[in-house]
C-alpha cells in the first residue's frame, strides 16, 4: 500500500516537473523542473529496490548534469528582467504547509509501514531483488553497452564545449 501511494506521489511530481520544463519561459525554472523530475525518478528507483541506480541518478544526473546545465545557462546568460511580485499572495504558506504534510506522511510511512526497506536484511533474498546491485548493473554496462556509454559521455562533452563556444560568439558580436 505504501509503495503504491509513494509511486503515485512521485509520478505526479515527475509529471509536474516535466510540465514545468516544457512551459517555463525562464531557463532557470525549467532546469529546476528537470531537477524535480530527476529526484522523483530516483525515489521511484528506490521503491523498485534499485538503490544503486537511484544513487547514480542523484549523483550523476541531479548533481553533475544539472550543474552543467546551470553553468551553461549562466554562461550564455538570461538577459531579461524578472518580475519579482508574487501573483499568488499566500503561496509560501501553502508550499510550507504542503511540505509539512509530506514530511509527516514520510515519517508515518517510515514508522508504521509494514514492508522491508532493504531486501538483503530479510531472511531470504529473492533473485528479482538483486536487479539494482552494482554487479547486476556493471556487468552489462561494461560488456554489452560500453560503446553507448562512451558515446553518451562524448556527446555531453561536445555539448558543453559547444555551449562555451556559442557564449563566446555571442559576446564578440555584442
Amino acid at each position: 500500500m505504501a509503495e503504491a501511494v509513494l509511486f503515485v506521489l512521485m509520478g505526479i511530481t515527475a509529471l509536474a516537473g516535466a510540465v514545468t520544463v516544457v512551459i517555463a519561459r525562464n531557463p532557470v525554472y525549467w532546469a529546476m523542473g528537470l531537477l524535480g523530475t530527476l529526484f522523483s525518478v530516483a525515489v521511484l528507483y528506490v521503491v523498485q529496490l534499485a538503490h544503486f541506480v537511484a544513487a547514480v541518478q542523484i549523483i550523476v544526473y541531479a548533481g553533475a548534469v544539472m550543474t552543467l546545465f546551470l553553468f551553461v545557462i549562466m554562461l550564455v546568460g538570461v538577459d531579461k528582467e524578472e518580475n519579482r511580485e508574487e501573483p499568488l499572495p499566500r503561496q509560501r504558506i501553502w508550499v510550507g504547509a504542503l511540505a509539512g504534510v509530506v514530511v509527516v506522511f514520510a515519517g508515518v510511512v517510515t514508522l508504521v509501514g509494514d514492508f522491508e526497506w532493504v531486501p538483503a536484511a530479510t531472511t531470504s533474498v529473492l533473485e528479482a531483488t538483486t536487479n539494482g546491485t552494482i554487479q547486476a548493473v556493471a556487468e552489462p554496462l561494461f560488456t554489452d553497452w560500453v560503446l553507448a556509454f562512451e558515446a553518451t559521455a562524448l556527446l555531453l562533452t561536445i555539448a558543453a564545449a559547444g555551449a562555451v563556444v556559442l557564449a563566446q560568439f555571442k559576446r564578440q558580436r555584442a
